[in-house]
């Protein structure tokens, strides 16, 4: 056997967060992450997802608009689960939480309120 080390780079864990979450049932789109200046310094942050790794432990947040017919609560926990089981199965990292932040819900234009 080799031995040797494998480093995947923070955009690898952010690709896999965010393809998972858009395959949920029930989301219309990522939503950007809030804007702070540290971000533009940090590595760990895309499109409506913010990922921190500590000693081994994957720390999610996803930020996400949902379809304006999706149960809220079923799929904020689906997105959990599933993002949380894809980081650990292709990754093999610990996961520590996946934080589920709804910004909006996608209504269509013609639709009365």
């Amino acid at each position: 056997m080799y031995q040797g080390k494998t480093t995947i780079a923070p955009d690898v864990l952010l690709t896999i967060a965010q393809l998972t979450t858009l395959q949920v049932e029930g989301v219309s789109r990522l939503s950007p992450t809030p804007a702070r200046v540290n971000r533009l310094f940090k590595k760990g942050y895309g499109e409506g997802v913010n990922i921190n790794v500590v000693d081994d432990t994957v720390y999610a947040d996803i930020y996400v608009v949902l379809k304006e017919d999706a149960n809220l609560r079923e799929v904020s926990r689906t997105i959990q689960f599933d993002v949380g089981r894809a980081l650990s199965d292709m990754i093999g990292m610990q996961i520590g939480c996946v934080n589920v932040h709804i910004e909006d819900i996608d209504y269509p234009e013609n639709s009365e309120a």
